[in-house]
């Protein structure tokens, strides 16, 4: 409850917002949403009266209850296309969790490791201070500890700003695909419950054959629409990966290159210095 007053929270969800803002406007059927046109473009009175006019509680619930009532019953002729898609997402959501619990971990540990040395510059500081003779080196040793912290923060940095926000959005996203995928079954579900329906009702046979007309269509919406935007979110998806990780390695590579320096530079120096020293004065 804190946190989410901190800057740095509000600018990382300042940030997403931006993003999915974009993804909307780069959509090719949702850039030309009533509802996005209006959250872009209302003031805060008219942005709470336009919530308002959607589907109310009892509304809502009815929905729910015949929504489960149906994934009871399953889909029994599901196309093949649509089982493949949901192999696909159940595989991806598994993978894409695991990528994402261990990013945390890590970068847990990473944040563990930078609050430990950042406390090892200042006690080698501190020790120069009581110790004349090996005063330059520990100074040597302080200064190489507050560079790679340097280093190692805006690494972390790095790791909070571009990989792990773009791994837990594809978690998000897996979600929403299951919930689509669902919602698509839950469609078919009830065309296939009428259908079945007529076959053994002859009252209101013309009721249900309208009810079956308008799922059928209903359907065909969902399918088509699936298969819309299907491979554009899968390119979208392998290109978002690809570039987080293809980031974070190059992060990694600089990372590890700028420490490497430090130390080889210390030691070069050190090096020199023992090399000028006279013959009585070497150990």
């Amino acid at each position: 409850m804190v946190e989410r007053f901190n800057d740095d929270f509000i600018e990382t969800r300042r940030r997403a917002l931006n993003k999915f803002l974009n993804r909307i406007a780069d959509h090719p059927t949702l850039t030309f949403s009533e509802d996005f046109k209006v959250f872009l473009t209302a003031q805060a009175g008219e942005l709470s009266s336009h919530k308002k006019q959607g589907p109310g509680l009892l509304s809502k619930v009815g929905q729910t209850v015949r929504a489960v009532a149906l994934s009871m019953r399953g889909v029994r002729s599901r196309p093949e296309e649509f089982t493949e898609m949901n192999d696909f997402i159940e595989t991806f959501s598994q993978k894409i969790n695991l990528i994402d619990k261990i990013s945390q971990r890590i970068y847990k540990e990473e944040r563990e490791y930078f609050d430990e040395m950042k406390e090892y510059g200042p006690i080698h500081a501190l020790w120069s201070e009581s110790e004349e003779d090996l005063a330059d080196m520990l100074g040597g040793v302080a200064s190489c500890l507050d560079r790679c912290c340097q280093a190692t923060e805006r690494r972390l940095c790095g790791l909070s700003e571009a990989l792990l926000p773009v791994v837990h959005e594809y978690v998000l996203y897996s979600e929403m695909l299951m919930g689509v995928m669902r919602r698509r079954d839950h469609i078919q579900a009830e065309l296939e419950s009428k259908a079945e329906a007529l076959t053994y009702k002859k009252a209101d046979t013309d009721l249900l054959t309208e009810e079956i007309g308008k799922l059928e269509d209903k359907v065909e919406c969902a399918n088509t629409a699936l298969r819309a935007d299907w491979e554009r979110w899968k390119q979208n998806m392998r290109n978002d990966i690809k570039s987080a990780f293809a980031d974070t390695a190059e992060r990694n590579i600089h990372y590890y290159e700028q420490c490497l320096a430090t130390w080889e530079s210390f030691l070069t120096a050190q090096s020199d210095l023992y090399a000028k020293e006279p013959p009585e004065d070497k150990p």
